[in-house]
């Protein structure tokens, strides 16, 4: 294989990463803050308390993210077969990836919320500030910078998923890694597909941080 199909193979996998990864994200987001937003505002502490509700939710996130990335990846082939017609490659892994990111983005999502200032909150309620204007208008936009440091988070924790994938023919970098790097011993495209998932890695951590900076500036 010469440096042009090296380049013209790692151009396609740093795609399909990038693809997987920001969809999953989006698609983990769009479950899991709701859940995360539920399981703030009916905790024992949170402005509409259920026990029951929060039980039920809670423990379905624990669950889930007690499941390792690769066993849930496999478990769910039938589940992904079914949405995107086939069990591997770049768009079926967005199926377990989005799975796999809703209870880690649902806990941090609560971990965020819980972090406002219950006197901000107090002092909405005394207002008169029904539960839904207090969870847009308080809870998320106090707590935007650690929402924005989560998303940095989930980012990097959803790239690492996606390299994993690879084992099964997962699509991107990963894929790439173990189909050239550890099947045909093939080290330095190992390397390089290393190197490359690190250099994504930085620059997804550097844009959050440059974001959240910016915010924190605003809020000041």
């Amino acid at each position: 294989m010469n440096v042009s199909d090296i380049l013209t193979m790692l151009w396609a996998g740093t795609r399909d990463t990038l693809l997987m990864v920001l969809l999953s994200t989006l698609f983990g987001y769009i479950l899991g803050l709701p859940i995360g937003v539920l399981l703030t505002v009916t905790d024992s502490n949170g402005i509409a308390p259920n026990k029951p509700l929060y039980k039920v939710f809670d423990v379905m996130v624990n669950v889930t993210r007690s499941v390792p990335f690769l066993i849930l990846l496999i478990l769910i082939q039938p589940l992904t077969k079914l949405l995107v017609g086939k069990s591997y490659g770049t768009v079926a892994t967005i199926v377990p990836l989005t799975l796999a990111a809703t209870p880690l983005i649902a806990r941090m999502v609560e971990s965020s919320l819980k972090e406002v200032d219950s006197g901000v909150i107090e002092a909405a309620i005394s207002m008169g500030a029904g539960k839904l204007a207090i969870v847009k208008k308080v809870l998320i936009p106090e707590a935007k910078i650690s929402l924005l440091i989560g998303v940095t988070i989930s980012l990097g924790t959803i790239l690492g998923y996606s390299a994993m994938a690879g084992v099964v023919g997962g699509g991107g970098l990963g894929d790439i890694a173990i189909r050239y790097g550890y099947y045909r011993y093939e080290t330095e495209i190992m390397i390089i597909t290393v190197v490359v998932l690190v250099l994504l890695m930085q620059i997804l951590q550097w844009i959050g941080n440059v974001m959240s900076k910016k915010l924190d500036r605003r809020k000041r």
